[in-house]
C-alpha cells in the first residue's frame, strides 16, 4: 500500500512520505498543524485513495478513552430487568446486549483493514492518549464485563490529529510517526485553489492571494486566517461576482477587502487590521 495523493487533496512531497512511513511502521501517523491545513480531510483521502474504510472518532473535552473501546449499559440492562417477562428475561441474563462497542472495537474486528481517524486528541483530558497506549500499541484489550479478549483482526491504518493545544505525553508519542502540515507556500495553495476552483480567474486568483496572504501575514493577529477560510472566502467572491477591481488599491497598498469576515473571525483582529489600513492611508 502506498499513497500517492489524490485528485481532490494536493499533498506534499514530505506528507506523502510521513503516511507511507506511518504504513511501514505500522504506527499511527500524528499529524499536527494549524486549524483548517487539511488534516481531518487527509485520513479521508488517504481511506478513499487506499480504498479503505474510513472509521472517526471525533475527540471532545468529555470523551474518556474507554468510549472507544466499548461502554457497558447498566442503565438498560436495570431498566430491562424491570420491565422483563419471561421472555425478556433471557436477554437481561445476558451481559454481552448491553456492551456497546466502540471505534476501536469496531476497527479491531472489521472483515478487512480499515483506516481509523482520531481526530482532535489534544481537546481530551491529558491522560487520554496514556490510556490509549496499550491498545494501539498491542492491538487488543480485555472487557472486563465478559472476560473477554478483543485483539485486532487487522491492524488499522491510524490517523491521529492534534491542534497543539495541549502537548502529548512523551510515551504516547514514541509510539507514532508525526508530521508537521506547514501552511502552504503560494505555489502549493495554488493547487489547493485549483482543485477547488478549476475555472478561476488569474487575475482575481493573484489579487485574492495577495491581499490573503496581506491579511495572514499582518502582526500581532489573533487567529491567522487559514486554508479552508480562504476557499470560503473564494467561494464567496465567484458567488457574489465581487469585481477585480474591489481586491486591487491603486497605490498598492493594503485595504479591507470584502467580505472580510471570511478571513478574520474576532472584532480584535478586524480593529487591528482597520487600524492597518487607517495608518496606512495617512502615512502613519
Amino acid at each position: 500500500m502506498k499513497f500517492q495523493g489524490s485528485q481532490n487533496y494536493v499533498a506534499t512531497q514530505d506528507l506523502m512520505l510521513a503516511v507511507n512511513a506511518s504504513i511501514t511502521l505500522k504506527r499511527p501517523l500524528l499529524v499536527k498543524g494549524e486549524p483548517g491545513t487539511g488534516k481531518t480531510m487527509l485520513a479521508e483521502e488517504v481511506a478513499q485513495s487506499l480504498n479503505m474504510p474510513l472509521l472517526q472518532w471525533h475527540i471532545k473535552s468529555t470523551t474518556k478513552a474507554q468510549q472507544g473501546l466499548y461502554e457497558y449499559d447498566a442503565v438498560s440492562r436495570l431498566r430491562d430487568s424491570q420491565l422483563a417477562d419471561v421472555e425478556g428475561s433471557e436477554r437481561v441474563k445476558d451481559i454481552h446486549n448491553y456492551i456497546v462497542k466502540g471505534v476501536l472495537w469496531q476497527a479491531f474486528t472489521a472483515d478487512r483493514p480499515v483506516a481509523l481517524l482520531i481526530d482532535e486528541i489534544d481537546k481530551a483530558d491529558i491522560e487520554f492518549p496514556n490510556d490509549l497506549l496499550r491498545e494501539l500499541d498491542r492491538m487488543e484489550f480485555f472487557v472486563y464485563e465478559t472476560r473477554d479478549l478483543v485483539k485486532a483482526r487487522h491492524r488499522p491504518l491510524v490517523f491521529i490529529t492534534s491542534n497543539n493545544e495541549k502537548e502529548l505525553p512523551d510515551a504516547f508519542l514514541r509510539r507514532c510517526f508525526f508530521h508537521y502540515i506547514r501552511f502552504p507556500d503560494a505555489e502549493t495553495m495554488k493547487q489547493i485553489i485549483d482543485v477547488h476552483f478549476p475555472g478561476l480567474k488569474r487575475e482575481l486568483l493573484t489579487a485574492a492571494m495577495k491581499t490573503f496572504y496581506d491579511v495572514r501575514n499582518l502582526p500581532g493577529l489573533k487567529k491567522k486566517p487559514s486554508t479552508s477560510e480562504l476557499l470560503d472566502w473564494l467561494k464567496l467572491l465567484v458567488a457574489e461576482d465581487i469585481p477585480l477591481e474591489a481586491l486591487q488599491s491603486k497605490d498598492d497598498k493594503v485595504s479591507v477587502p470584502p467580505l472580510v469576515g471570511a478571513l478574520l473571525k474576532n472584532e480584535q483582529d478586524v480593529t487591528l487590521f482597520e487600524k492597518l489600513v487607517f495608518m496606512q492611508r495617512h502615512n502613519r
